[in-house]
């Protein structure tokens, strides 16, 4: 008999461990890696969800060794997501089920984020595994900017967690010239676990409580439940008066999973991101210029940025953080070829004579670099500088167009690098302004930067060239400009809105007090847009045009 209780002891205990194990066949997870596999034949249908109670949720699943062999099964980083889910869908209320069905009908959309997801997905996992959080968390950044590390909102939100800088420097992430930390991978992706962790607590354990404030702010909700509490009506995330934006945040991360819990069912496709490191976080030191590490690394300046959004401009940040996301693959070889460079090859230097007329504020637009990084180069206390002095400054190895996702490179990315019509060149006058030369041409400030792949407060120079592109004929050797025509002997200009005399005397290469003259004008009477102007004679030739 005691035989048989300890058979029988035996048989239950390995039913039980049976139940414990993923209803699918470990086959489907087991495919070769050289043909990626897709995610409907790895992630399960899950078409009984879990019904926790949403008001008190608690992360107790126990989490897997990376050493085990359940570890392993995991090929694809979304299943390992999709497996773990913890947080109940609500697939009954209808502001779930609608943007479900709007996510279900944007595939090209589902992978567009895929592929941007893809450097930093099993971070984000991994971390929120060390720190017990749910896995659904991973699919926060979708709705929250489409997983892209540029994103930014109207309201100054930035990257991929969409910190605003007052929230973003609560939570220990540096901005400044240099170095925006809401876009740091690594940095805001703490900052926003450590956020959203305090909200779980704040709200008493509720994920869609402190969803809703990662959102909307914690007051906003937290008046919300006092309100409903006062009115004696239920303080759940759907029964609050919240933000509209708010009403369809959460519903927009339940959809999501659920579309991710149950691809099939949607007929849609995850396509699959390989579970492992994609990046290793490798130390530089001191500041280094991004094209230099994205030679030692093999990497396109696209790659470099893409790990390293955080970075504004054409280098690290002098003041740290002191280092660089670098693919796995790539790491070893990066860092063995930093170890050799001289200090030299990590920036390059120029020297600046001061000339009459110079302070620092110009000086550091001229160079793409920062008052503070001036001083500092060269010890200086203060802002007072003397013509004549000469100034070390840090500068980048290569032209500016070429550190392609910078901050001032993604301003004028979607904008035409070239025009239609002809192409002109502008030689620049002592004096001019871009808001000047935009005027003249009828161009805009920020299409004349995107031309010429410069910033708006660049200095121009006397002598130097700029691009243009002009929608103009040419007239025997003469080029017409907007709103001015030829008659017989003379050269006519028809006033536009905001021109002035000067404007208009320097734009034809003429003076004030000719104009005056030949049209009897007096200076102290403005001019009306739909005014002819008498600009020169058949001798005078129009330049700079």
């Amino acid at each position: 008999m005691l035989k048989l209780r300890i058979l029988l002891f035996m048989v239950i205990g390995s039913l039980a461990a049976c139940t414990s194990l993923p209803s699918q066949d470990n086959a489907s997870r087991t495919e070769s890696a050289e043909a990626p596999l897709k995610p409907e034949s790895i992630v399960r249908d899950k078409h009984e969800t879990t019904h926790t109670d949403p008001a008190n949720i608690a992360v107790t699943t126990e989490k897997l060794s990376h050493d085990s062999p359940e570890y392993a099964k995991y090929e694809d980083v979304w299943l390992r997501i999709s497996d773990q889910f913890v947080i109940d869908r609500e697939l009954d209320r209808s502001s779930v089920k609608a943007r479900l069905k709007w996510y279900a009908k944007h595939q090209a959309y589902i992978d567009r984020v895929v592929e941007r997801a893809r450097p930093y997905l099993f971070h984000i996992v991994e971390t929120l595994e060390q720190r017990n959080m749910p896995l659904e968390l991973a699919l926060l950044p979708i709705v929250e900017s489409a997983y892209h590390p540029f994103a930014y909102s109207r309201s100054h939100a930035s990257g991929i967690w969409q910190f605003i800088p007052g929230t973003g420097r609560n939570y220990g992430l540096k901005q400044n010239w240099w170095y925006d930390g809401r876009r740091d991978i690594v940095a805001a992706t703490d900052a926003a676990l450590d956020y959203l962790e305090k909200l779980h607590k704040e709200f008493n354990g509720n994920w869609l409580h402190a969803l809703a404030a990662y959102n909307t702010g914690e007051r906003n909700v937290a008046r919300a439940i006092t309100r409903n509490k006062r009115a004696g009506k239920p303080t759940d995330f759907w029964s609050l008066r919240l933000p509209r934006e708010t009403r369809g945040y959460v519903p927009s991360l339940l959809a999501v999973s659920e579309l991710l819990a149950n691809p099939k069912k949607h007929n849609v496709v995850w396509n699959s991101i390989v579970n492992t490191p994609f990046f290793s976080i490798v130390p530089v030191e001191k500041q280094i210029d991004l094209a230099t590490a994205a030679s030692l690394a093999e990497l396109s300046m696209d790659e470099i940025y893409t790990l390293n959004p955080a970075f504004n401009r054409w280098a690290t940040d002098p003041q740290g953080p002191h280092h660089l996301l670098i693919p796995v693959e790539k790491s070893d070889k990066f860092s063995n070829a930093l170890a050799g460079l001289s200090e030299n090859e990590r920036i390059s230097w120029k020297r600046h004579i001061i000339k009459k007329g110079e302070n620092l504020g110009l000086i550091s637009r001229k160079y793409h670099t920062s008052v503070a990084i001036l001083r500092e180069s060269n010890k200086l206390k203060g802002n007072l500088i003397r013509e004549g002095q000469s100034l070390l400054i840090p500068s980048a190895r290569l032209p500016m167009t070429h550190y392609t996702l910078s901050m001032d490179s993604r301003r004028f990315r979607g904008l035409k690098k070239s025009g239609d019509g002809k192409s002109h060149i502008y030689t620049i006058r002592r004096g001019d302004t871009l808001w000047d030369i935009g005027k003249q041409y009828g161009v805009s400030i920020k299409q004349l930067c995107a031309w010429n792949g410069i910033q708006a407060r660049s200095v121009l120079r006397p002598g130097k060239k700029l691009n243009l592109w002009l929608a103009v004929e040419e007239k025997n050797t003469t080029k017409a400009l907007p709103a001015s025509f030829e008659r017989a002997n003379e050269l006519r200009y028809t006033v536009k809105k905001g021109d002035s005399l000067w404007l208009i005397a320097r734009r034809f290469n003429t003076n004030v007090k000719k104009l005056t003259s030949l049209n009897n004008l007096q200076v102290s009477r403005p001019l009306k847009p739909g005014q002819t102007l008498i600009i020169k004679s058949s001798k005078t030739q129009a330049t700079g045009v």
